[in-house]
């Protein structure tokens, strides 16, 4: 069966915003993850800002999936803190108000598109009428409501990861921490994908995605370059290439890791 055309409800696509100002959301300080002789993560910190799309760019391996996972909760510091909503990770207070994409589909392929979006209603505790409307919603805003009793094995690729955000997003949340929710995604998909996200953005949910398309780069409020569980640099798209003096995001990143190391070596 040919998979639908994806027609995520958004407004224009944006290609640089600026930062929210206000109190930040999240506040990483001099954050450390080891991993027995790897530090995945290396003396972190960020603060991000209510309403804003912060984009954590780097190869695979660079200790992004690491770091959304401990801003979930799922992995403990060595180090360092978190706070998220002015309160320290883990906090049972903050789970309702987190929406979490994995990298890796958490659907249950035997499952239809509603009895996944039931389960992760009820694990968020929305009932009855609250949970038939998000429901029915989120399936429209992902192109999937006509395959709201499909079982989920039968969908493509795209249409899973369509169905995975919806799940994610299906309570609310207030941050979103999105695990490399374009990969395996046609670049169609993808670009639906940011509209949606830029329009979640106007609706002051924050969000945190990580990608390894540098591409993505520019729809993000401010980017975060991580290589090897080190935080490269961190700004807007136009200001780090700006400050690269390159022309595009993949040579202002090979710029900033490459100063870091001659920074390290000196």
């Amino acid at each position: 069966m040919q998979e639908p055309e994806p027609t995520l409800e958004a407004g224009p696509a944006q290609q640089s915003q600026q930062p929210v100002d206000g109190e930040p959301i999240v506040v990483i300080d001099q954050l450390v993850k080891q991993f027995g002789k790897l530090r995945a993560i290396n003396n972190l910190s960020m603060a991000i800002q209510a309403g804003e799309t912060y984009g954590l760019i780097g190869p695979n391996g660079s200790g992004k999936t690491t770091l959304i996972r401990m801003l979930v909760g799922l992995v403990k510091p060595t180090s360092g803190s978190i706070q998220i909503m002015h309160e320290r990770v883990p906090a049972a207070k903050i789970a309702p108000r987190i929406g979490y994409m994995t990298q890796l589909s958490a659907l249950y392929n035997d499952l239809t598109a509603r009895e996944n979006m039931r389960f992760f209603c009820n694990i968020y505790g929305l009932r009855g009428k609250e949970q038939k409307q998000r429901i029915d919603e989120m399936l429209e805003r992902v192109d999937l409501a006509d395959r709201i009793d499909s079982v989920v094995s039968t969908f493509s690729g795209g249409m899973k990861q369509r169905l995975s955000l919806a799940c994610a997003l299906v309570h609310g949340p207030r941050l979103a921490l999105l695990d490399e929710p374009t990969v395996g995604v046609d670049p169609e998909l993808r670009r639906t994908f940011w509209d949606y996200f830029a329009q979640l953005n106007k609706e002051g949910v924050t969000i945190i995605v990580s990608t390894h398309h540098l591409d993505e780069a520019a729809r993000c409020t401010r980017l975060g370059l991580m290589r090897s569980g080190i935080l490269l640099a961190q700004d807007s798209p136009h200001e780090l290439l700006r400050q690269s003096g390159q022309a595009n995001m993949e040579d202002a990143f090979l710029y900033f890791a490459r100063s870091f190391h001659a920074t390290e070596r000196s």
